[in-house]
């Protein structure tokens, strides 16, 4: 019943490159070479991104021409086909101008040569790595340098097509983070000062806007709630989760009528204010005081967040707004990005705890996920419903954002494996963490680059598509191993 607010695409521009002299000597080869460019633009429109064909770029002329029009295009990313030699001066005007990542993709047609029949017609058509050394070269002379080099063949090669997708999902990360808003609503919970960050400094390095809200406008529209959108959303809510009797934590409790009614009328206000201020994501934490309508609201809004994070807005609590960047870029790379940070280690399975209170990403539950009520939050104000889950088994990345001494941003990134077995009945989000060599060599390491104490949790292993978005924004990366 879970309808996606937000959607994950790019917008990649593609051109091909070549030596426009050899047209009039080989006749047929561009007609060949445009066939090998098409499967090309083919394979990166495979990857759920817009493409912009910008065709054939063979003199100098017709590269100031399509630079022109790439810098208007709104791109994310940028494909230069390297399809047969070219000179650089068909590269240099777009390098220059170009305000997206640009990759070289050298992929040739053939796996080798024909020996017994080639040709320099054959050696033309599979010459797509001849001219990438004279690219970079004056790609770096123009203090320009290109995002990376893909090379391979153009079919059956797993790995370029890899390199491909996993561009092409740095891309929709690009994308998400272009103009978003992500609102921040309240105020840091005393003390935590690793969750401090700048709205300036945040939207420098991200490209995004940071609203700053009230929490009374959000109080203001849960009265505004009318009945029948509660109950719509407590169908909603019915159909998406689980609501079992508690087990051995006496802080929770079957899920109460009372509880479930509050969470579904602060879902209906999250969604108003969502739509109201055009988020793409909130950092919030606000207390209120006891018995107001303030902290009514606030305590209720775990399981509105978590639906909305499931759509596509990441909803990060205590403040966090480098970790909801954080979710956000898992969410659009496309594998989920939950709110986490570590819990107990089980020293006898060599595993942690990986999990948070709060919000979660339903899309990548393990089995339907669980509310229950909990009389208190721990460490915070309030009582209410609750989500438990763990997360997918299988691989996962993990992606922190901090900030260094001097104000600048870092992604610390790592990947691991969610394993089979209980979590704690909590309330709480867990799921059992492995990691390479051992889990507690691998915690000192990542605690060692000086991040936050909250990360985004994602399944699957991406930190090279991680750090390529690093790169493209010229922000620090480290991926902990």
């Amino acid at each position: 019943m879970i309808l996606r607010k937000r959607t994950s695409t790019a917008r990649v521009g593609v051109f091909a490159v070549a030596h426009g002299t050899y047209w009039e000597q080989f006749d047929g080869l561009y007609g060949n070479i445009m066939g090998y460019h098409a499967d090309f633009v083919s394979m990166v429109k495979g990857n759920g991104v817009e493409v912009i064909d910008f065709g054939m770029v063979d003199t100098s002329e017709k590269a100031f021409a399509a630079a022109e029009k790439m810098a208007g295009a709104g791109l994310d990313l940028i494909f230069c086909n390297m399809a047969t030699y070219a000179t650089s001066s068909v590269f240099a005007p777009i390098i220059r101008t170009a305000r997206a990542p640009v990759v070289l993709a050298a992929l040739q047609p053939r796996r080798a040569l024909d020996y017994t029949k080639a040709s320099t017609f054959m050696q033309l058509e599979n010459d797509n790595i001849c001219s990438v050394p004279e690219f970079t070269g004056v790609a770096i002379r123009l203090d320009r340098p290109v995002a990376d080099v893909v090379i391979g063949t153009l079919y059956d090669d797993p790995e370029a097509r890899r390199e491909i997708a996993d561009w092409c999902g740095a891309a929709k990360a690009l994308a998400g983070l272009k103009g978003a808003r992500i609102g921040l609503m309240g105020h840091v919970l005393e003390a935590m000062y690793d969750m401090h960050a700048d709205p300036t400094a945040v939207a420098g390095a991200f490209g995004l806007h940071v609203p700053l809200l009230e929490a009374d406008s959000l109080a203001a529209r849960y009265q505004a709630a009318s009945e029948a959108a509660v109950r719509e959303k407590i169908k909603v809510i019915q159909e998406e989760f689980n609501m079992p009797e508690p087990e051995s934590d006496p802080v929770t409790m079957k899920l109460t009528d009372e509880d479930l009614y509050r969470a579904a009328r602060a879902s209906v206000a999250l969604d108003t204010l969502v739509e109201d201020e055009n988020l793409t994501g909130l950092a919030y934490y606000y207390e209120g005081q006891p018995g107001s309508l303030t902290r009514e609201v606030i305590s209720a809004l775990i399981v509105g967040n978590s639906l909305l994070i499931a759509q596509g807005i990441p909803m990060c609590g205590e403040y966090d707004i480098k970790t909801c960047i954080a979710m956000l870029i898992l969410d659009r790379i496309g594998i989920g990005g939950s709110f986490a940070e570590f819990h107990p280690f089980d020293f006898n399975e060599d595993f942690i705890l990986v999990g948070h209170d709060g919000p979660h990403h339903l899309a990548i539950a393990e089995g339907k996920p669980i509310l229950r009520s909990l009389k208190k939050y721990h460490g915070k104000p309030g009582s209410g419903a609750s989500v438990e889950f763990k997360i997918k088994e299988g691989p996962i990345t993990m992606l922190g954002i901090t900030q260094k001494a001097d104000g600048s941003f870092k992604f610390v990134i790592g990947e691991g494996e969610s394993k089979k077995g209980p979590i704690p009945p909590t309330g709480n989000t867990n799921t059992r963490g492995f990691f390479a060599p051992t889990t507690k060599e691998f915690i000192k390491k990542w605690v060692m680059e000086g991040p936050t104490h909250h990360y985004a949790l994602g399944v699957g292993h991406r930190a090279d598509t991680i750090r390529k978005v690093a790169d493209s924004l010229g922000i620090e990366s480290v991926v902990v191993r």
